[in-house]
C-alpha cells in the first residue's frame, strides 16, 4: 500500500491488515556518465512497491535526499546535513506511529556510511522514545550481502557498478545511458581530503560493462525475499528484557 496513493478510509483499514511500513531512502547523486541522479531512491522505491505486493506493508512516498559526502564534487549530487537527515527521519518515523504504526523498516538505496550512521542515529532514538516501536535499518548492500551476493560477478562492487546499473536496466531500462568504464576510488584513508573527485574522477565502484537486465531481475527477486523476510523477522522480534 503506497501512501501517497491511498484514502484516509484504506489507510485506516490498512491499518487491520498490517503495522508494518518500509520508508524508502534514497539520494540525488551521481552514478558514473550513464546512470541517472535518482539511482539510488528510484531502485529502493522499487523494490518496495514489489515488496508489498508479496506481503501486506504500508510504502511511504520516496525520500529523494541524503547525505551524500565522497561524491558532493560530481555535478548534480545535492546532499543534506547529517542533522538534517536525522531530523527528517525522526519527523517520519514519529507521525508513522501517531498513525497507528508500529514496525519501521528505514531502507536506504543509498549506502554511504555517515548517510547510514545518522539514519541508524535516529532509528536508536526512537526506539527509546516509543516503547512499542520496532525499527530495523538497512542499506541496499547490506541486502544484496544476505540475500544475492551469489549473484555479483565484481568484486567489491557498490556504486553505478554491476549491482546497480542491472537493477536500472530491469526496473528503469530507458534511463540508462549506455555505460562507464570499471573504476574504483582512490581515497588516501584513513586522510580526509577537500578535493574528492580528484581520488575518485569517474564516480563508479565496480564494473558496469558486467550488468544485464536479466542479472538486475534475479538481484530484485532475491532483494524482494530478503526485504519480506527482514519485516517478517521485525514483526515477531521480542527483546527479552527493557532492563539495561
Amino acid at each position: 500500500m503506497l501512501i501517497s496513493e491511498i484514502t484516509m478510509t484504506q489507510f485506516s483499514q490498512g491499518l487491520e491488515r498490517t503495522r508494518t511500513i518500509i520508508l524508502p531512502f534514497g539520494s540525488i547523486e551521481e552514478h558514473g556518465h550513464h546512470l541517472p541522479l535518482g539511482t539510488d531512491t528510484l531502485q529502493m522505491f522499487s523494490l518496495a512497491l514489489e515488496a508489498s505486493k508479496v506481503y501486506p506493508l504500508f510504502v511511504s512516498p520516496p525520500i529523494y535526499y541524503g547525505l551524500c559526502r565522497s561524491t558532493r564534487q560530481h555535478p548534480g549530487t545535492i546532499t543534506l546535513r547529517g542533522e538534517t537527515l536525522k531530523a527528517l527521519a525522526l519527523d517520519l518515523l514519529s507521525s508513522y506511529y501517531q498513525q497507528g504504526l508500529r514496525h519501521f523498516l528505514i531502507l536506504s538505496g543509498h549506502a554511504g556510511g555517515t548517510h547510514m550512521a545518522y539514519l541508524t542515529d535516529a532509528g536508536e532514538e526512537f526506539i527509546y522514545q516509543y516503547k512499542e516501536a520496532k525499527v530495523a535499518v538497512a542499506s541496499i548492500l547490506d541486502l544484496l550481502r544476505q540475500a544475492a551476493l551469489d549473484i555479483l560477478e565484481t568484486p567489491d562492487d557498490s556504486h553505478a557498478g554491476e549491482f546497480e546499473t542491472s537493477l536500472m536496466l530491469h526496473f528503469y531500462p530507458h534511463l540508462v545511458q549506455g555505460s562507464s568504464a570499471r573504476e574504483y576510488p582512490s581515497f588516501p584513508r584513513p586522510i580526509l581530503v577537500r578535493n574528492k573527485r580528484r581520488f575518485w574522477p569517474g564516480g563508479v565502484w565496480g564494473d558496469p560493462s558486467r550488468a544485464s537486465a536479466d542479472k538486475g531481475q534475479r538481484f530484485k527477486e532475491r532483494l524482494v525475499k530478503g526485504m519480506v523476510s527482514l519485516a517478517q523477522r521485525l514483526e515477531t522480534f521480542a527483546e527479552a528484557s527493557d532492563e539495561i
